[in-house]
């Protein structure tokens, strides 16, 4: 949508208004600049005020346009800030509820700004990879001075309007109004009120003649790299930022201005913003479900049963209530209730400890917490979630007795991170309203929730749950049903290829370095270790019995026979001091892998690196081929959000999907082709999924 204008008296208000944040799309940026010309040719304007509808100023570009022509079509962002500049008559910017990236920068260019208070004011493009690149490296160090400004790009992070305007000699906002309601009126009054103030022909004031320095010069800024650098390993946007503001510092302005255009293209171009820009809408799409409209009517959600208050449960938990919703958590026993209770209280009394919640906030929380024994007190929940034993036949007891008494509509969900849902939602006369939420350990710190659909689940369900899942603060991904679901099903493949490496010739501590060289958080041997190897040997055993044709390095079994369950026994692929988690290579481990490989009568060979990293990586991009193609995913992005929020995939390589599509597709099924030849692999898995044949032979990537 386009800005409007209007005249009221002497003062022209020139409107963005493309919902929801005023994006600076095409047709806004066409608007102001109309807007401006009409202002500029009607005699009876003296002043003009810019401001945005709604629930924002300007939230910068506009997501729907990024990669298209319409991004950098004429008027564009450079082109719009130098109209407003020019503007014989002077313009206000009247700021309020969030003025970010471009839309600060639009601000900048103006001769006068007014301010709501409460308006979050942020250069956020660092976490796209990029630097503001509308000068707002050149102009809100001249405003706000260096220190403050250069500590708000290489952050990215929003500062409320009245913190800005109360530091001392700041030329960000001229006045801030009384109220985000007040600001219209005020912005009127003060418009009128330097269009007098002007009306001899004096000139506006305009932020690039404004001086910029630092008393300390190049000292500072050495400084400032030493501590950008340290932070933003992986990262070159950070360090690329103090560059461009010291420039800010040291040349004249429009100098500067292609200084930081110069920098923001190249930028444009490095892999990590590909990935972090990929890593933005992928999160946007992941919330849009192909077939529920966005406007499906949600059920309400006042209150929430959670069943289990061990880990997981108390975690799930925890997301309700500081998010102020009731939460009833019940448990079999008093003994295990109390103990839940006891890990929820010393997990905020953490917190308060550490500054991070305020006392009268965990006593809110706590107190809308009620511990029961009793299935009847859940009867007036709203939803109520399972975190029970994974195991069907326990499932089977728990939603048989919910089903006799949840309320009618009542959401029932299950925590389940593997098992069937649509026999799960077979236990109820109600399969409409039974749906998968599955939560990543530690339940109230993990990003990611698998929202699991089963067949009969119900759209406004669906709906409902993708909502409250924002609420939480989540990052939601709807999976379809089958072993795994998405992330899990992916891991497994994963797993499988670490252990057939360990028979080949490494060991759990080069394989773990290798992948967390990388970028991985941890390894699969340490991940292994922390999550307890022993649930890894359940799952080999049901598959022995399921899928007998499943290929298996012997050597998790062999470990998890020596009671090396990991971290939980002090003991696992690696060797742990009680009371600490450092992972110590253990002689035990390596001396069994040898003895295995020697009675297997396998000589070991030696192992990249890189052979380590391709196998671990591509395993997973193979088999999300196939969660494709069966229409578990309902696209690649998806896959990649489940990683990058919920098992550690290293962000600025944007996910496994996207990093395959980068690495380039053909020379992923070229490798996938190499490891098949490998008789101690699994020679048949590494078979291209049709889909990946499909999108070489086209020519054609994921996205």
């Amino acid at each position: 949508m386009s800005a409007s204008y209007e005249v009221h008296g002497h003062v022209a208000v020139i409107t963005m208004n493309n919902p929801p944040v005023n994006g600076l799309g095409l047709a806004n940026r066409q608007g102001i600049v109309e807007g401006l010309k009409k202002a500029q040719a009607d005699e009876n304007v003296t002043a003009i005020v810019l401001t945005g509808a709604g629930k924002a100023f300007s939230g910068g570009a506009d997501i729907k346009e990024f990669g298209s022509p319409k991004a950098i079509a004429e008027p564009n962002l450079l082109t719009v800030i130098r109209a407003v500049e020019l503007s014989t008559k002077p313009v206000i910017a009247a700021v309020h509820s969030v003025a970010m990236g471009g839309g600060l920068e639009l601000a900048l260019g103006a001769h006068y700004r007014i301010a709501a208070p409460g308006t979050a004011v942020a250069l956020p493009e660092v976490k796209l990879g990029l630097l503001p690149g509308a000068g707002g490296t050149m102009r809100l160090p001249r405003v706000l001075g260096v220190e403050v400004a250069l500590n708000m790009i290489v952050s990215g992070e929003p500062v409320k309007s009245e913190q800005l305007a109360a530091i001392p000699g700041q030329k960000l906002f001229d006045k801030m109004a009384s109220s985000a309601e007040s600001l219209p009126a005020e912005a009127l009054a003060f418009a009128q009120e330097m269009a007098t103030k002007h009306a001899d022909g004096s000139a506006l004031p305009l932020v690039r003649n404004l001086p910029c320095k630092h008393p300390k010069g190049a000292a500072y800024f050495q400084f400032a790299r030493n501590m950008v650098g340290g932070m933003s390993k992986n990262y070159p946007a950070p360090l690329k930022c103090v560059d461009v503001v010291e420039m800010a510092t040291t040349l004249p302005f429009d100098q500067g201005m292609l200084k930081e255009r110069e920098a923001f293209m190249a930028l444009m171009a490095t892999p990590e913003s590909n990935a972090l820009r990929h890593l933005f809408i992928a999160e946007r799409a992941a919330s849009k479900i192909p077939d529920v409209p966005e406007d499906t009517p949600k059920r309400k959600i006042d209150s929430v049963g959670v069943i289990g208050a061990g880990t997981m449960g108390g975690g799930i938990a925890m997301n309700f209530l500081n998010a102020g919703i009731p939460v009833t958590i019940l448990e079999t026993k008093q003994e295990a209730l109390d103990r839940g209770l006891a890990t929820i209280r010393k997990n905020y009394e953490a917190q308060v400890k550490k500054g991070k919640l305020k006392q009268d906030k965990y006593e809110q929380r706590m107190a809308m917490l009620k511990p029961t024994l009793s299935y009847d007190d859940l009867s007036q929940a709203d939803l109520i979630i399972e975190a029970v034993f994974e195991e069907m036949g326990v499932k089977e007891v728990v939603f048989k007795q919910l089903d006799a008494v949840a309320k009618a509509g009542a959401i029932l969900a299950s925590n389940t991170s593997t098992l069937d849902v649509n026999q799960i939602a077979s236990f109820t006369k109600r399969p409409q309203d039974v749906v998968g939420m599955h939560f990543f350990s530690p339940a109230n710190v993990m990003k990611l929730l698998e929202v699991v659909r089963g067949e009969k689940t119900a759209k406004d369900v669906l709906a409902t749950v993708m909502a409250l899942a924002k609420k939480i603060k989540k990052t939601a991904v709807v999976s379809g049903v089958c072993d795994g679901f998405i992330g899990n099903r992916m891991i497994e493949q994963y797993s499988r290829q670490a252990g057939f490496l360990l028979e080949e010739g490494a060991l759990p501590q080069q394989v773990d370095k290798a992948i967390e060289k990388f970028g991985f958080a941890m390894g699969p041997f340490r991940m292994g270790d922390l999550a307890g190897n022993d649930i890894g040997w359940a799952i080999r055993k049901r598959r022995a019995v399921e899928r007998a044709n499943m290929k298996y390095s012997k050597t998790a079994d062999l470990l998890c026979e020596m009671g090396r369950y990991g971290q939980k026994t002090g003991a696992g692929w690696y060797d742990y001091v009680p009371g600490k988690r450092d992972a110590i290579p253990s002689t035990v481990v390596n001396e069994m892998i040898e003895k295995h490989r020697a009675d297997q009568g396998i000589k070991a060979r030696k192992i990249s690196d890189d052979e380590i990293v391709q196998r671990l990586v591509f395993a997973m991009v193979n088999e999300a081929c196939h969660i494709l193609e069966e229409g578990i995913a309902s696209r690649a992005s998806d896959i990649d959000m489940v990683y990058l929020t919920g098992y550690g995939f290293p962000i600025y390589r944007g996910g496994p999907m996207h990093y395959a599509q980068t690495f380039g597709l053909y020379n992923v099924v070229t490798a996938m082709q190499r490891f098949a030849q490998n008789p101690m692999d699994d020679q048949a898995f590494w078979t291209p999924a049709p889909l990946l044949t499909k999108l070489v032979a086209e020519g054609r990537g994921f996205d």
